[in-house]
């Protein structure tokens, strides 16, 4: 039999499953976006200085942290993910920084610092309003399961019968 997971183990047939985060979805995507960035801002750096000895240091370190911004993406719902991804904000933003400290285009390197704060303001937007939706989304559900079980306890056209017993 093949690796099965917990939850896996523990279905049974008719159950449902809970919602999923919004939170972790909100996250997730903004992580994949700065992968995106911080490979094109490694592209960008490599070649403003490709003429440099560190280019590809630049370039080699852009992309092992995009790398991390998507594996990051897979342990969010862990203890540590969001810690973790409060990490790797400053470390892009550091990112930045640094490679601005060290090229020699350094006047114009800066300016990606600025995409860089605002996808730290997205990532503080999608914790904390991706935390208030979850919220929301739980107490929804929650509200769909009582319907649902008292919709199951009733008979069904119990509510007919008693109004035409009263009209006639």
């Amino acid at each position: 039999m093949a690796w099965q997971t917990r939850a896996q183990r523990e279905w049974e047939p008719g159950q449902v499953r809970p919602p999923r985060s919004v939170k972790a979805l909100f996250a997730s995507t903004v992580l994949c976006l700065e992968a995106a960035l911080m490979f094109f801002f490694g592209l960008t750096a490599w070649g403003l200085n490709q003429n440099e000895w560190y280019a590809w240091w630049i370039f080699s370190g852009a992309c092992v942290v995009a790398m991390l911004c998507v594996a990051l993406c897979a342990v969010l719902h862990r203890p540590f993910g969001y810690p973790a991804g409060w990490v790797m904000q400053g470390v892009i933003v550091a990112s930045f920084v640094g490679v601005a400290a060290i090229t020699t285009e350094g006047l114009i390197v800066p300016l990606t610092l600025l995409p860089g704060l605002g996808f730290a303001a997205c990532w503080w937007y999608a914790v904390s309003r991706g935390a208030q939706v979850d919220v929301e989304k739980m107490e929804r559900w929650k509200a769909e399961e009582e319907l649902a079980a008292q919709a199951e306890g009733e008979e069904p056209g119990a509510g007919a019968d008693d109004n035409e017993e009263k009209t006639s």
